[in-house]
């Protein structure tokens, strides 16, 4: 089965076509970065008028690169939820429209879905790369979601929450702490590349949500410690001082998130941890879950850098394994700024029960 899939719901106009065996046959995207930096973050309505300006002449380009014409198209996949309403609705009327001129079905999928389930794509020039097998514990870790999931199969059934920040997601706190220290934006490639010049002992920062038995997560505290630090002494600059401070707190957040993604594991007595998300693509991060993954004996899986961030194949997997049930959601898409995954860890501090599985 060949999929065209279509992304929308945040700051990435995407489309890809892919087989329901994972085979990546293109993987376009148009990014608004240089649009919303000026602003420090996204401003929703001009990500929806990108959307709109952009969408067609992106799939366009993402069915030339598969030298597929939309007759050999068997479904369509479009992302229906987390994400930016309007931004939602531009791909999802596109999806829509084109499904009904097609005559084609096409499927809503959840855009964390997606991201748990792009370790399954295999692109032309990941050479030796195997997916998963299920049951494995996806960490989903973006700059809107931080999350750790048992992901037992494809369907949304089969995905369990294990735990999830209360606050800030990981890549928001990168995104916050790069402003205050004057950065830039998107924060989190800077100060990875900072952090990997300075030293993470030389300022003390505390480790965030240091329960042991707590598989959820909280950057916040972390987010306002570095922001103290600021008012106190001032923005560093572009000395070492400014490298030594990107890298205590990136080992503050890396630290938090591989100690619980191993829990995670070993307690559901899975081998395999699989990170996704656009933090997956930080360095740090993939250096040290390497290193405890292999130290705890479990097998650790990283799509590659472009499966990471945002893109339309990953929504085209997905939405494949629903066509190929034969599921079809024309003339019922849905939008939602939420995810339909069930969510068990609520938000704001204070005492939690800890169940045992």
């Amino acid at each position: 089965m060949r999929v065209l899939g279509i992304e929308t719901s945040c700051d990435e106009t995407a489309a890809a076509v892919v087989e329901s065996d994972g085979r990546v046959l293109s993987d376009v995207v148009h990014t608004q970065v240089e649009l919303h930096s000026r602003y420090g973050g996204i401003v929703p309505e001009l990500a929806s008028r990108d959307h709109l300006r952009f969408i067609l002449p992106v799939v366009t380009r993402a069915l030339e690169e598969a030298q597929t014409e939309r007759d050999q198209i068997d479904g369509i996949a479009i992302t229906s939820q987390p994400g930016l309403t309007g931004a939602l609705l531009v791909g999802a009327q596109f999806a829509q429209g084109l499904a009904w001129a097609m005559q084609k079905p096409v499927v809503a999928v959840d855009h964390l879905t997606g991201h748990l389930l792009a370790a399954f794509l295999r692109y032309p020039n990941a050479v030796g790369y195997e997916p998963p097998e299920f049951p494995f514990v996806g960490l989903l870790c973006s700059g809107g979601h931080t999350a750790l999931y048992r992901v037992e199969g494809f369907g949304l059934d089969q995905i369990f929450e294990l735990g999830a920040t209360r606050d800030d997601a990981a890549g928001e706190a990168f995104d916050k702490v790069a402003k205050l220290l004057g950065l830039g934006y998107p924060g989190g490639p800077i100060v990875d590349k900072l952090a990997r010049e300075g030293d993470p002992q030389a300022i003390n920062l505390s480790r965030p949500m240091k329960a042991k038995a707590s598989l959820e997560f909280s950057f916040s505290g972390l987010k306002a410690e570095v922001a103290r630090y600021v008012q106190q002494h001032g923005v560093p600059g572009d000395e070492p001082r400014l490298r030594d401070l990107c890298a205590a707190f990136q080992h503050a957040v890396v630290n938090s998130l591989v100690s619980k993604s191993v829990r995670a594991a070993v307690k559901e007595e899975v081998r395999t941890l699989v990170l996704c998300g656009g933090v997956a693509a930080n360095r740090g991060l993939r250096e040290a879950a390497a290193l405890a993954t292999s130290e705890a004996g479990l097998k650790l899986l990283i799509p590659p850098f472009a499966a990471c961030t945002d893109n339309a194949a990953m929504i085209a997997f997905a939405g494949s394994q629903k066509l190929l049930l034969g599921q079809n959601d024309s003339g019922n898409l849905r939008v939602s700024p939420r995810t339909a995954l069930l969510r068990v860890t609520r938000k704001g501090s204070g005492p939690r029960q800890v169940t045992s599985k």
